[in-house]
C-alpha cells in the first residue's frame, strides 16, 4: 500500500494474521523511513501482537519514537505481569529498543492528564487498534461516548471473559481500567486496525457495514480521514464484498 495525504479508508484481507501483520509493519517502516512516525500509539491483544513479533523480526528501529499505550488495568499490584505496562514494556519496548522514559501509558488517578501530555507531544501519528468481540476499541465498552475522552470504565463481562485467558483465575481479571477516549483515539492522524480469528467477524462486520452508533464502538471509525483496516480471511469472512475495496493475497 501507498502511503497518501488523501482521505481514504481501506479495507484489506489477507490470507493469514501473520500475512496482514507483516502489512502493518510495511506501513510503519515508511512512515519511519519518511520521518513521520514520532509517536505510535500501541494497543495490546491477540491480534496487534503478531505486528510487534514482525517489526522485533525484522529489527525495526523505534529507539527514537515515543510510544502511548491505549489502556491500563487498574487494580492490579505493580510488577504484576498482565499489566499492559508489563506487557508494552515486554513484548514492544524492549525487543524494539524503545527507551523506558518513551513508554507511557494512562494513570488511573490522573486520566485526564494523558490527553494533555499527548497533545503537548504533538499528537499520535499512527495508533494501532484491535477490535473486542463486542465491538470495543480500547477499552471504550459499548454505550461509550464518540466524545468521550481518557478516562476510568468498567469492564463489561464479555471483555472480562476474553482475557480471562491471561490470568490463573477468571476472578483476577480486573473489572475496571483506564483508557483512552474513542474521542482521543480519533485524534491520531493515521488508524491501522489488525483484526484476525472468526470470532470477530461478526463485530467487524457490524463496525464496517453496519449502522454507526454507539452500541458498537469500533463504528466510529469509518468517518476517521486515514483508516486502514487489516484482517485476516477468518475475520473479514461476514463482510459484505462492498466493503473488501482491496484483495491482497491468495
Amino acid at each position: 500500500m501507498t502511503l497518501t495525504a488523501q482521505r481514504r479508508t481501506v479495507t484489506a484481507t489477507y490470507p493469514s494474521a501473520a500475512a496482514a501483520a507483516s502489512a502493518a509493519v510495511d506501513v510503519i517502516d515508511e512512515l519511519l523511513r519518511a520521518g513521520a512516525l514520532r509517536n505510535l500509539g500501541v494497543a495490546t491483544g491477540s491480534s496487534p501482537s503478531p505486528v510487534y513479533r514482525e517489526m522485533a523480526r525484522r529489527r525495526i528501529d523505534l529507539s527514537a519514537v515515543t510510544l502511548f499505550a491505549l489502556d491500563e488495568y487498574i487494580g492490579l499490584p505493580a510488577g504484576h505481569p498482565e499489566t499492559y505496562r508489563a506487557v508494552v514494556e515486554r513484548e514492544i519496548a524492549e525487543p524494539l529498543a524503545v527507551p523506558r522514559a518513551r513508554v507511557h501509558l494512562p494513570d488511573g488517578d490522573d486520566p485526564e492528564a494523558y490527553d494533555d501530555l499527548i497533545a503537548a507531544r504533538g499528537g499520535i501519528d499512527l495508533q494501532i487498534l484491535g477490535i473486542g468481540r463486542n465491538g470495543h476499541i480500547g477499552f471504550n465498552e459499548p454505550g461509550s461516548s464518540f466524545d468521550s475522552r481518557t478516562r476510568v470504565v468498567d469492564l463489561d463481562a464479555s471483555t472480562r471473559a476474553a482475557n480471562a485467558r491471561f490470568f490463573d483465575d477468571p476472578d483476577d481479571v480486573p473489572r475496571r481500567s483506564v483508557t483512552q477516549g474513542i474521542g482521543t483515539i480519533l485524534e491520531a492522524r493515521r488508524l491501522i486496525v489488525v483484526v484476525s480469528g472468526a470470532e470477530k467477524a461478526a463485530a467487524v462486520a457490524a463496525a464496517i457495514d453496519g449502522p454507526r452508533t454507539e452500541a458498537m464502538p469500533a463504528s466510529v471509525l469509518r468517518e476517521h480521514p486515514d483508516v486502514t483496516w487489516l484482517l485476516d480471511e477468518a475475520a473479514a469472512s461476514h463482510l459484505s464484498s462492498r466493503s473488501l475495496r482491496d484483495r491482497v493475497g491468495a
